[in-house]
């Protein structure tokens, strides 16, 4: 039996990347998945190749009311939601004296946004349910800052408290609020932002000697989204072969 046998979670983001093998890890620990992506096609076909009731929805997290449209969808389907992780994001690197401001707001959009309204759709659920857990994807650029990544960083560092917060509101509800900080991860997205010298630069610098893979980013998310986290709230953890330490 899996530790996550019999719960409905929603995941965003989960069309590809780290997304991706956090419902592979969810339906192979027994969870019912909905699989939220920005592109339907990409989400559909992720949930076709999961075993259980697995269902590929659009959603762009940037937009409250598809975010609103997806969540009904999910409660209407399967009458709970379990499990929330906000795990959708993007970014594009430059100095920040060098950014475009319409990247600005994408970046908060996507990545602070996102984790509103979400957050606003599900945790009412969640409330009168009386359980539930969410996972919020940070990162370590939230936590040190990364050069290239300044509002990024702001957002994810926004996505940080905003946990804590969420953590202090929802236990009186035994609603648990976590959140989960990648360091670098060998994803597409991280390939689009920099060269071979690049990667094997960090690779010097992380402690373990690699980059993350997606798969230890979901086994992490697994765990706080699970029943063996059931005393653990308001944490931030960082996923990244101690090239960060806290």
């Amino acid at each position: 039996m899996g530790r996550l046998e019999d719960k409905v979670a929603i995941v965003t983001g989960a069309g590809q990347g780290i997304g991706r093998a956090i419902v592979e890890k969810f339906a192979a620990e027994g969870a019912t998945v909905a699989v939220a992506d920005v592109n339907e096609e990409a989400a559909k076909a992720v949930a076709a190749s999961l075993s259980g009731e697995a269902v590929g929805l659009a959603a762009d997290v940037s937009s409250r009311e598809a975010v609103d449209a997806m969540v009904a969808a999910v409660h209407e389907r399967f009458g709970r939601i379990d499990v929330l992780v906000n795990n959708a994001g993007w970014d594009v690197a430059s100095p920040f004296v060098d950014s475009d401001p319409d990247d600005w707001d994408r970046v908060i959009r996507i990545n602070l946004y996102g984790v509103l309204h979400t957050s606003k759709a599900v945790l009412p659920i969640m409330a009168e349910q009386g359980h539930g857990a969410v996972v919020n994807l940070g990162s370590d650029a939230g936590r040190v800052g990364s050069s290239g990544e300044a509002v990024y960083s702001a957002a994810k560092g926004g996505v940080i408290s905003f946990t804590k917060t969420m953590a202090r509101e929802m236990a009186r509800h035994q609603v648990r609020v976590n959140c989960v900080c990648p360091g670098p991860t060998d994803t597409a997205l991280f390939a689009s932002m920099g060269d071979e010298r690049f990667r094997q630069s960090l690779e010097r610098a992380i402690p373990l000697r690699r980059l993350a893979q997606p798969a230890d980013i979901a086994n992490a998310v697994a765990f706080y989204a699970s029943d063996e986290a059931s005393y653990i709230t308001g944490q931030t953890i960082s996923v990244s072969g101690g090239l960060t330490m806290s």
